[in-house]
């Protein structure tokens, strides 16, 4: 370790300020990689254009093993973490089957609040859930010709921001709300101005009155989905206008895009006119896949204009991805971890030294440093990171008891 910290000190690299950095990023991780996006309230399956594969046993069915899975793989988990939900984890009680989405409240969410602090969360961020529901109308939500359709989702909506503006309050940190939509055509459209037109106006209604203290809203585009390949009306020059006008933020899953674009290039470019930007990090296998995330090179890069750019509080890191091929609890820490070692690789890199070398066109040199930085010692610094947060990089064990001892109890 000594020797490892001594050769990042050679390149003028603090580790001490590297790990105290990296414990106080929050990251905030998603309930439905647990139970396959299914939800509470009694949807049963996925519909929108999206889907989760694979049938490993051990689903979560319910709230206490949803908090059973959730509090088994956040210990495995180092540095600061949040939890991410979507509208449709709501814990109904004794109003399950008589209130709707439109109706929902904090009260349906107070129990994950007190389930987080007694974990030690650092906050709670919010999604309404406009799939998975018999009020989609041929694919459309928001952005539906039908009134009554769009209404209800707007007044979804409506109720989301009020929600989100409870969480923020019950942890003092505002909750980000993330607006993403399933709304597109299968084939080719006759119209593709005036749905986004109804969108706009229903996105003018939802943000019409939100708490500006303890919401931060954004929006999130997709290129396609299943059965939704020739037009999506939440396109990524929608919302990108949409937000600009608002002042609200737009955030990037680098699943909802072409293969070749890459949302590592799209954080700076956002961050020259955006106070935050927001991260569905995932791992699109040719397309939106939704694949447990690995440290591999887009992971590393989109760490690395986080931090190289200093923005480690104006990129709102969340991870996205759902894989039921696999033991569950090794999908959330596996992403988490290797969302922790991309920022850690990108905090123990000489960024200043690098952009000068840019600047004065030593590109020879440049790439020189690019690549000695690739075959340093890393390993032992992130093994230092995870014995200060009291874990190893031996994981698979734990969970493998867990499922012993509780998932393959459920039959």
């Amino acid at each position: 370790m000594n020797e490892a910290i001594k050769r990042y000190e050679a390149m003028g690299i603090d580790v001490e300020a590297a790990l105290q950095t990296l414990k106080n990023i929050p990251i905030s991780i998603h309930c439905w990689q647990g139970d396959d996006v299914i939800g509470f309230d009694g949807a049963g399956s996925l519909s929108g254009g999206i889907q989760t594969t694979g049938n490993y046993p051990g689903r979560a069915r319910n709230f206490e093993e949803l908090k059973a899975d959730i509090t088994a793989a956040f210990a495995l988990m180092p540095g600061k973490k949040r939890l991410n939900l979507h509208a449709s984890y709501a814990v109904l009680g004794e109003d399950a089957g008589k209130v709707d989405r439109d109706a929902y409240s904090y009260k349906h969410f107070v129990p994950w609040v007190e389930f987080a602090k007694t974990i030690g969360l650092d906050g709670i961020d919010f999604n309404p859930t406009f799939f998975a529901h018999p009020n989609m109308k041929d694919g459309l939500t928001l952005s539906s010709p039908h009134e009554s359709v769009r209404s209800f989702w707007v007044e979804h909506g409506k109720r989301c921001m009020e929600i989100a503006a409870e969480l923020g309050k019950a942890f003092g940190k505002p909750c980000l709300v993330n607006i993403w939509i399933p709304d597109g055509l299968k084939d080719v459209p006759a119209d593709r101005l005036t749905p986004r037109l109804r969108l706009k106006k229903s996105l003018d209604e939802i943000l019409e009155n939100y708490d500006k203290e303890w919401v931060i809203p954004a929006v999130e585009s997709k290129v396609f989905g299943i059965g939704l390949e020739s037009y999506t009306v939440g396109s990524n020059e929608f919302y990108q206008n949409y937000a600009a006008q608002k002042g609200i933020c737009c955030l990037l899953d680098n699943g909802h895009y072409h293969p070749l674009e890459y949302v590592s290039d799209k954080i700076p470019a956002l961050l020259a006119f955006y106070d935050k930007v927001a991260l569905h990090v995932t791992r699109g296998v040719r397309w939106d896949s939704d694949h447990v995330v690995l440290f591999e090179d887009e992971l590393k890069e989109i760490a690395k204009e986080i931090v190289r750019n200093n923005a480690t509080e104006k990129v709102l890191i969340g991870l996205d991805y759902f894989d039921a091929s696999i033991n569950r609890i090794f999908a959330w820490v596996t992403g988490q971890r290797s969302m922790q070692k991309a920022l850690l690789f990108a905090l123990l890199l000489p960024h200043e030294t690098m952009r000068k070398l840019q600047d004065e066109g030593d590109f020879t040199a440049l790439m020189d440093l690019q690549e000695r930085t690739k075959t340093m010692p890393f390993t032992c610094i992130w093994e230092e990171y995870l014995r200060r947060e009291g874990l190893t990089d031996e994981y698979l064990p734990a969970i493998r008891t867990y499922e012993t001892r509780v998932l393959s109890k459920r039959i």
